[in-house]
């Protein structure tokens, strides 16, 4: 198969930013300048702290091309970091080695559902954590609109707010709206429940597809943080591929509440993308929904319901891929029109060649693993249906 991201304008829709040092202290009023997000530095190594509390290190989530394997081993310091990580120019540069056209771009410091700002004790100060980000995020994708697609943090703690947030974004030229796939494990209602529905409605007014980045759960019920605290005989990096494998599946959950909850039947233009959590699992999942609703006499339960909910799935649910071999063919054949194409960097995990990863170049492996495909499904799994979600022209 000739070089498909020659042929195709690849859209890579999972890629973050790593945010830059003053990004909150340059933004929020002087009065919680040592309250935000800042870089502090212990043990030699940078780390972000907010409100007192440590977090992630800016290398833990900016491994591309580095020689060691997470968790514990990543870059030092932002000198030990690419500038295709923090800098846009950098970050054109890069997409134009990889052959990759656009880039839909997610965070890190606020949590890939932005529950790392519950933290914060300090409602006005919360909010003010969520604007600055999206302020930067809508500035740095200014290096070229057509290109770099933000993806806008929520305060989801608070619908009203988040309501005006995504108005205000959408006029940032913002692609897309990042929320908790399970926001029941951060004390709120659950997808289904109606509590929500201001913002399912504007996103859909708007045409916003809702992001469900992988990680906006608590994994397992465990709290973030606290997965390696107790180890037992496993072992650190056998946790963490414990933990990063059922992440994935954990979007599941997520997917089925909304389809099984009403969220899609009754928003049925909005669309939902889950992000960073693999296809494989797509077929046994939407097989499993149309069995049991047929079984279990749901379709009785719910007769305003008019479609099966695989057909809700396939009208309006998304999933992505980025290191799928197996079954990627069967997935791509059974639902050609659902699945995109990620990269995921500059993550860990993400198609990143290290010296210690087995990771490749995203060509390569988009040329290999779509083999055999047809080239109208190619083109949707690596253009079309990303095009279509996120108004990429």
């Amino acid at each position: 198969m000739d070089d498909l991201f020659s042929e195709y304008e690849v859209i890579d829709v999972d890629t973050h930013v790593t945010e830059p040092a003053d990004l909150w202290t340059s933004r929020v009023p002087e009065k919680w300048r040592n309250r935000v997000p800042h870089i502090e530095r212990v043990d030699g190594k940078e780390i972000w702290v907010t409100d007192g509390k440590p977090g992630l290190a800016p290398g833990q989530t900016s491994m591309a091309g580095f020689d060691g394997t997470p968790p514990d081993e990543f870059p030092s310091t932002y000198a030990d970091i690419p500038s295709s990580a923090f800098d846009a120019k950098a970050r054109l540069q890069h997409m134009d080695e990889e052959g990759i056209y656009a880039q839909v771009l997610y965070p890190n410091v606020g949590g890939f559902g932005s529950q790392n700002f519950l933290g914060i004790d300090e409602p006005a100060l919360k909010l003010a954590c969520v604007r600055a980000y999206n302020d930067f995020l809508a500035e740095w994708a200014s290096a070229d609109p057509k290109r770099l697609l933000p993806v806008a943090a929520l305060p989801f703690w608070d619908v009203a707010e988040s309501v005006k947030e995504i108005e205000r974004c959408a006029a940032l030229n913002h692609r897309s709206i990042l929320f908790p796939s399970q926001p029941q494990d951060f004390g709120q209602p659950e997808l289904s429940n109606p509590y929500w529905d201001p913002i399912w409605g504007l996103a859909q007014e708007l045409s916003l597809p809702i992001s469900f980045h992988l990680g906006g759960q608590a994994f397992l019920g465990v709290k973030e943080g606290e997965f390696f605290s107790s180890l037992g005989t496993m072992g650190l990096k056998a946790k963490f591929v414990q933990v990063s494998a059922l992440a994935m599946i954990g979007n599941a959950i997520g997917v089925s509440e909304l389809i099984c909850g009403g969220v899609c039947h009754r928003f049925p233009s909005l669309n939902f993308v889950s992000v960073e959590s693999g296809a494989g699992w797509v077929p046994m999942l939407v097989e499993a929904l149309d069995w049991q609703w047929h079984n279990s006499g749901a379709a009785k339960e719910h007769p305003e319901f008019d479609l099966l909910p695989s057909e809700y799935f396939r009208r309006q649910v998304y999933a992505c891929f980025w290191f799928e071999r197996a079954l990627l063919g069967a997935t791509a054949e059974l639902f050609p029109d659902n699945l995109m194409y990620e990269t995921d960097f500059p993550h860990p995990t993400s198609m990143s060649p290290g010296p210690a990863t087995i990771a490749q170049r995203p060509r390569d492996y988009a040329t290999q693993a779509l083999q055999g495909l047809p080239k109208d499904v190619v083109r949707k799994l690596l253009h079309g249906n990303a095009a279509r979600v996120y108004g990429v022209k």
